[in-house]
């Protein structure tokens, strides 16, 4: 069985776990959110996009 999860619903259950288990203060996980929001408008935005997929279709590959 394969499960099919959007990254921005991996990546935001990963912050809304690190603000209730590691300590993770909200306002800290807003700049973080204000941070990707804005690095996605930038330049680097292709390269990390490129980057991400890469590592996840590796990842994708891994059979357990």
């Amino acid at each position: 069985m394969t499960v099919n999860l959007p990254l921005t619903v991996v990546l935001a259950l990963l912050v809304w776990l690190l603000v209730r288990r590691s300590g993770l203060k909200p306002a800290h996980a807003v700049a973080c959110v204000l941070f990707g929001f804005y690095l996605a408008r930038s330049s680097a935005a292709p390269a990390i996009d490129d980057t991400a997929t890469v590592l996840l279709d590796a990842l994708s590959r891994i059979r357990f």
